[in-house]
């Protein structure tokens, strides 16, 4: 384990990088897949911390995975019930297979505890519980109300089709519901109370689900209708798309640096929301062209950097990059409408205001937007902290291209998502 990299201040050269697997999506078509009542081969599968929590614990489930390499699985749908109706499942700190696990195994006939690190033991869970217990689930807290460990009791129905879930905290709650009530047999209508963070992270969920069988209608993202009889179905094969989240750092570094930096593994049509990252480059300089499975950004270098003020809302994960594009500006810029990152791996919010003021940037941390102005170099030799979080360390990795070298904490934190990140950062430099 290493405890730090050190990245000198770098110039990169025009550059492809070949993009890991989605993690939602991964998680998603894994989760999909086992539930199917046939076997499906995934292809391009993620190869991540995540993604092996949510594999071990399928398997443990007794649900059967052939492991054809690191990045394709064929996995033996469960006709919708797990085999083992017993079980003990760590999760670690994987939110896209603590959350939807929660709901698939509320609605069963079995007896289950999820746990994970400590930090998810502080990543609330109280609105799916609430939402699931309206359902008939019988779920307890093993520690603090509201948050995991869990102890799930097997499911009755109470016969009440219309379940309201608060939409402000994370999109995985309704993702959770959406794909686990049709376990039921029942036609529900699921309520949205408030206002549905991420959206474009829901949109992935449902056209995941239609590709599985099951087609959902929705008034505007508020109301959603799910019908009765619903079983999964998978596709012989599918291919997981590219990490659009993943990608937002080397975009970045194209708009960053002026070199064209084409990543591989996705296009305009991809069905992750943070692909919108893109067109938020292009608004403050950036030029784009795309691919069929590629997009390429790079900047005129006569061109500045511009300043910006944008409602993040959907782009959450993204948006982390956006805190280091602003600090390239040299001018006050806003990134708002992200109260969901104080519920993420880490704090997001106040993680990124400590570290980017250890940088000598100027930063005002609000409940839901960040303020950022640098208004003077940068301190080099910096040490970083990441949190044990993944973005907090790739986002950082950027400032090695603003001429400033960078030291970063715990580099392998990026294992959740990225295991080889710095070694294709390091690729880019000449």
């Amino acid at each position: 384990m290493k405890d730090f990299i050190f990245l000198p201040a770098s110039n990169i050269r025009d550059s492809h990088v070949r993009l890991p697997g989605s993690k939602s999506i991964s998680n998603r078509t894994l989760l999909l897949a086992a539930l199917s009542d046939n076997e499906c081969v995934l292809h391009d599968v993620l190869d991540s911390d995540d993604t092996q929590r949510m594999l071990e614990a399928l398997a443990q489930l007794g649900v059967v995975i052939e492991t054809i390499d690191a990045n394709s699985h064929r996995v033996h749908g469960s006709k919708q019930r797990f085999p083992n109706k017993d079980a003990q499942l760590f999760l670690g700190n994987a939110g896209t297979a603590f959350r939807p696990l929660t709901a698939a195994l509320a609605l069963m006939q079995g007896h289950y505890e999820l746990s994970g690190v400590p930090r998810m033991h502080e990543r609330p869970i109280g609105d799916l519980v609430d939402a699931l217990r309206l359902s008939g689930a019988d779920i307890t807290y093993l520690q603090n109300e509201a948050y995991p460990p869990l102890k799930i009791h097997p499911w009755r129905d109470n016969e009440q089709r219309t379940i309201p879930v608060k939409g402000n905290v994370s999109s995985q709650f309704l993702t959770a519901l959406l794909m686990s009530l049709p376990l039921t047999g029942q036609a529900y209508t699921i309520e949205v109370v408030g206002e549905l963070i991420s959206k474009p992270y829901i949109d992935i969920t449902l056209k995941l689900m239609a590709q599985f069988g099951i087609v959902i209608e929705h008034e505007q993202h508020q109301v959603f209708h799910l019908p009765a009889n619903a079983l999964y179905h998978a596709p012989e094969s599918l291919h997981v798309e590219g990490d659009a989240s993943s990608a937002s750092y080397f975009l970045a570094a194209g708009l960053l640096t002026g070199k064209k930096i084409t990543v591989e593994g996705i296009n305009e049509k991809s069905i992750q929301g943070d692909v919108a990252f893109v067109d938020a480059l292009v608004q403050i300089g950036a030029h784009v062209s795309y691919g069929d499975n590629s997009i390429t950004v790079w900047r005129d270098k006569k061109q500045a950097i511009q300043a910006f003020d944008f409602d993040a809302n959907h782009i959450p994960d993204a948006a982390m990059t956006l805190a280091i594009v602003a600090v390239a500006t040299g001018q006050e810029c806003h990134i708002r409408n992200i109260e969901s990152w104080r519920v993420k791996e880490t704090d997001r919010l106040s993680a990124m205001t400590a570290e980017l003021r250890k940088l000598g940037v100027h930063v005002v941390e609000g409940q839901d937007y960040i303020s950022i102005h640098a208004q003077a170099p940068l301190k080099p030799n910096v040490r970083i902290d990441t949190y044990d979080d993944h973005r907090m360390a790739m986002c950082f990795s950027l400032i090695a291209l603003l001429g400033t070298p960078i030291i970063i904490n715990e580099p392998e934190c990026v294992n959740k998502t990225f295991p080889t990140y710095f070694e294709a950062f390091a690729k880019l430099c000449v």
